[in-house]
């Protein structure tokens, strides 16, 4: 028996967000809050060319091991299922639109800046929930994903933590979108 690296985006998403985690907790501790952390509503400069590197890289930086481990137990649960159905370079492009409207939309609307992959664990689940379903339909566990884990976040976003509610919120909307848009029996692409 071999080990294979079954699942590439997912896999290399993962590997580098332990990565940067483990770096700057060790040997660069500002490589984090440069490269990965999304300033917040009157933070992000448009001539600042880092500002615009952390629309999409703020998915791989995360706070400690913890928050890491609560955002990709399930995105290593759900990404290969959904890579080898959607493929490889969808996924990653899914990955990389949810992390650019989480983005933006904490840069319009929050004044705390966001690090972490929730949104894109919260795009996963939402998406997971097409599995099997044909056009023209609206599957039930879709519906029910929906009310349990969207509308959970829409009564969490009422407390007072630092949870990035929103960008749940966001990532689920995003994972609807792309599942009510993309017919899941096509063949993946690679």
């Amino acid at each position: 028996m071999r080990i294979k690296y079954n699942a590439p985006t997912v896999l290399t998403f993962t590997f580098l967000s332990v990565l940067v985690l483990i770096l700057s907790q060790t040997l660069l501790p500002s490589l984090r809050a440069q490269w990965f952390v999304i300033p917040g509503k009157g933070g992000f400069s448009v001539g600042n060319f880092r500002n615009w590197i952390t629309l999409v890289t703020h998915v791989i930086g995360h706070a400690d091991f913890n928050h890491l481990i609560s955002n990709f137990s399930l995105i290593l649960l759900l990404g290969p299922m959904l890579e080898e159905n959607y493929g490889s370079l969808s996924i990653l492009t899914m990955i990389i639109i949810t992390a650019l409207i989480t983005g933006v939309l904490n840069i319009l609307l929050f004044p705390t800046g966001l690090l972490g992959a929730s949104g894109v664990v919260f795009m996963m689940i939402l998406l997971s929930s097409f599995t099997n379903y044909g056009k023209g339909e609206i599957p039930l566990t879709f519906i029910l994903v929906l009310i349990l884990y969207v509308g959970g976040e829409v009564l969490n976003s009422f407390n007072k933590d630092n949870v990035s509610h929103f960008a749940h919120i966001a990532g689920g909307f995003c994972g609807s979108l792309f599942g009510f848009l993309r017919d899941s029996r096509q063949p993946p692409q690679a």
